[in-house]
């Protein structure tokens, strides 16, 4: 599937990037379908290789949605191609951000979730650039809408973000006490921010600073939780951390095991 993105160019000239995205891996619920969550994969991966590891965690009523991000240039990488939810250079405070890459990559997976029956709980998590990926989709859905201004129309549940940061931190905070029903939703969004202390391609300031701007902008269901001595990589603690939160957050019939 593939967006087109409008930007202004020099002069009156508008400018496309069409973005194409990969393969989507779906994993089906074991048990009765409560709820779908789509889950984002880091820098250079794919869909695949999550959908394998979701498949066997105890969570029998969820139903996983596994896209692959679009193949592109990416700055920190020197310019080099390859699969990546949006643009991205170094993870300062002020460097620059893909809005355009961003809602490109936001509209396609509100899409994947909008065809999701009416009583079915819907939610995003990601792993690093995925993780980033997920806490701007919560900034979506307390807003109402993308960077470009477009309506943003998925009523989220939970999001979960594991060794990522935060994009558009810049300003957040004004934009969501600037409306009453913004304020409302941010403080209705359950978001779990996980991170490991000894993360050497994310580091752990970035978590820190992220779970801090989410708080400072009135997201007060979120749990941030520090994981010692672990790096840019998953451990079995931390997903039963998920499959608990995820249950309870969900009200998902059983238990995690």
């Amino acid at each position: 599937m593939s967006y087109t993105q409008h930007s202004m160019g020099s002069g009156s000239r508008t400018a496309r990037r069409t973005f194409e995205f990969g393969r989507t891996h779906v994993v089906r619920p074991k048990g009765k379908h409560q709820a779908t969550i789509v889950w984002l994969h880091g820098l250079s991966d794919n869909g695949s290789s999550w959908s394998q590891l979701l498949e066997n965690l105890p969570l029998p009523n969820i139903k996983w949605i596994c896209p692959t991000a679009p193949t592109r240039s990416v700055a920190m990488l020197g310019g080099f191609s390859c699969t990546a939810w949006f643009d991205a250079g170094e993870l300062l405070e002020d460097s620059p951000d893909d809005w355009e890459g961003l809602d490109a990559s936001a509209a396609h997976i509100a899409n994947l979730l909008s065809a999701e029956p009416a009583d079915v709980k819907v939610g995003i998590g990601g792993f690093s650039m995925g993780a980033a990926m997920a806490f701007y989709s919560a900034t979506c859905c307390a807003l109402g809408r993308y960077g470009n201004g477009n309506p943003y129309l998925v009523n989220l549940k939970a999001v979960v973000g594991l060794s990522g940061w935060l994009p558009g931190s810049r300003g957040l905070r004004n934009k969501i006490e600037g409306s009453h029903e913004a304020a409302r939703r941010a403080a209705s969004l359950p978001i779990l921010l996980l991170h490991g202390t000894c993360d050497e391609v994310v580091p752990y300031k970035h978590g820190e600073n992220s779970a801090h701007s989410l708080s400072m902008a009135g997201f007060r269901l979120l749990t941030f939780k520090s994981y010692e001595g672990l790096g840019h990589f998953t451990v079995p603690k931390e997903m039963d951390e998920v499959c608990n939160w995820l249950t309870t957050r969900l009200g998902l019939e059983g238990s995690c095991a």
